[in-house]
Parts: C-alpha cells; sequence; structure tokens
C-alpha cells in the first residue's frame, strides 16, 4: 500500500489496496493516514454494498442520516442521487457533515455508483491547516469562543431545500436542532488543533447575534478558501473518499446538468467534540 500527498492543500491518495480485502495492518495504516490528512481517496476499486458496510463496521459504529433517502436493501446506506431532470443536488456549498448534533459524526465514506459523463466533482478543505496559519493572538480568541451550529435553515419546514426539486427527496423536517461546540477543537486522535466551524451550519458564537457573528466568520470562511487549504477530486467508477468529519469541509459541484448521479454514502458516529 501507498500514501502520498493528493495536494498541497489536503488529502491523500492510497494506491495498491482494495478496501474489500484489506488486512489489521493495512487498517492501522489508513488510521494514521486518515487523522494526519483528513479525508483519503482511492481509485479502482471494487466494493459491493456488503462490502462498503463491513469496512464501515470495522471503524465503528454507523449514523442512520435522519434527512436523506437510504437504499431499499441497506438501510445503512444513504443515497446521494440528483435524476437527471433535477436542478439541485445535495450538499453544494461548503459544510461539515452533522455538525449540527450533539455528537458531530466521526466521516464519512461515500462510493461513485453512477456518475455523469462530466462534471461533479467534489471540494475538500483541511481546517486544521487552516487554524495553524491564523495569527496568535486570532488563535487565543478563537479558543475561548463556542459556535451555535443548526440545521433549521437548511432541512426545516421553512429551510433552503423545502423550496427546491429536492423537497420530495429529503426528509426529517421534524427533527431538525442545534448544537454548540467549541470553535477550536483537539482532534480526538492527534490532538492537534482544528478550526471548527464551517458555512452550511453555524449561525453564530456563542452569546453573541449573528450580525456580530458574521464578520468574523465571513473572515474565518475566507481564509479557509482561499489560502491553499483545499483540494478538488475528480471521481471516476470505482473511486471511494472517506473523509473526517471533524478536521475538513466538502462541497460538490452542480456541474452536469441533465446528467444522472448516485453515490453511496455511510456516516460513521463520533463523539463529543474536545476544546483545547
Amino acid at each position: 500500500m501507498n500514501i502520498s500527498q493528493y495536494s498541497k492543500g489536503c488529502g491523500a491518495l492510497v494506491e495498491g489496496v482494495q478496501l474489500a480485502n484489506l488486512s489489521d495492518a493495512e487498517l492501522g495504516d489508513l488510521r494514521r493516514a486518515f487523522a494526519d490528512h483528513g479525508v483519503l481517496f482511492f481509485r479502482n476499486q471494487s466494493l459491493s454494498p456488503d462490502d462498503h458496510l463491513t469496512f464501515a463496521h470495522r471503524w465503528g459504529e454507523i449514523v442512520i442520516n435522519k434527512f436523506f433517502t437510504h437504499t431499499q436493501e441497506y438501510p445503512g446506506i444513504a443515497e446521494v442521487r440528483k435524476e437527471k431532470d433535477q436542478e439541485t443536488n445535495i450538499g453544494g456549498g461548503w459544510h461539515t457533515d452533522h455538525s449540527y448534533d450533539q455528537k458531530p459524526a466521526l466521516g464519512s465514506i461515500l462510493v461513485a455508483r453512477e456518475l455523469p459523463e462530466t462534471g461533479g466533482d467534489t471540494h475538500f478543505a483541511n481546517l486544521q491547516k487552516a487554524y495553524e496559519s491564523l495569527s496568535d493572538g486570532l488563535k487565543k480568541t478563537l479558543e475561548t469562543l463556542r459556535a451555535v451550529h443548526s440545521n433549521v435553515h437548511v432541512y426545516g419546514e421553512d429551510g433552503y431545500y423545502q423550496s427546491t426539486d429536492l423537497a420530495s427527496q429529503l426528509g426529517g423536517v421534524d427533527d431538525v436542532g442545534e448544537a454548540i461546540h467549541p470553535v477550536v477543537i483537539q482532534h480526538p486522535d492527534t490532538g492537534r488543533k482544528i478550526l471548527y466551524v464551517n458555512p452550511g451550519f453555524t449561525l453564530c458564537f456563542e452569546g453573541w447575534t449573528p450580525e456580530e457573528s458574521r464578520p468574523l466568520l465571513n473572515y474565518l470562511f475566507a481564509h479557509v478558501l482561499t489560502n491553499g487549504f483545499t483540494c478538488r477530486f475528480n471521481w471516476e467508477p470505482g473511486s471511494i473518499a472517506f473523509w473526517d468529519n471533524r478536521s475538513t469541509w466538502h462541497s460538490a459541484e452542480n456541474d452536469y446538468p441533465g446528467q444522472f448521479r448516485l453515490m453511496h454514502r455511510i456516516t460513521l458516529a463520533g463523539g463529543a467534540l474536545q476544546g483545547v
């Protein structure tokens, strides 16, 4: 197995291994790479839905997403689907999965099933590198703050998706909620500090109004996206991306009108986030 840096900004490319036949030693190597790089990319994999579930169970407990449609045969696998006649895609803005939960997800394993002929890339960002490049003064300020994360404006009854052509495909409008997390967290495996806010679900800092919070949040979001901490993954048949929701963002391109795209996603349960 060979693990190499995918790009200067983020991620690692893993070659020379089949996830359907992973040894315990190889799994250990992947655990270390996952913690170090935040997102792992794989090519030329032959991973059936059963294999997908088996690989996920070797990492931990599976979270059943309350908003996505699940495959009929495998309720632990969520579909990320865009029909040919749909205009809206799932995950089309920068976000971190499940940051609105009291115990955010550990990670997500996304497998390509049916791809458009062109388009549909996914972008990722490394929030550990983004934090480390901030000034010492701003780091100290952020380490004292907590932030409010919510999904009401996205999945709620009056949320974004209810006004789109994905409304009938997504559920859970009565299961929306919010959580409060430290703005700077420590990775449970490495102890490294990570900036934990995201454009999709972070509303404001605890004790601050949204209007007071917006300038600093916008600064942080721009810092992540304009200073070389991102990478772009081009999907091919047999491609898999496995990302750490505690230390990355992602965003899916919606640049394939009139084409069908189907991905299978398994989300892994995480724990309460610890501040510094």
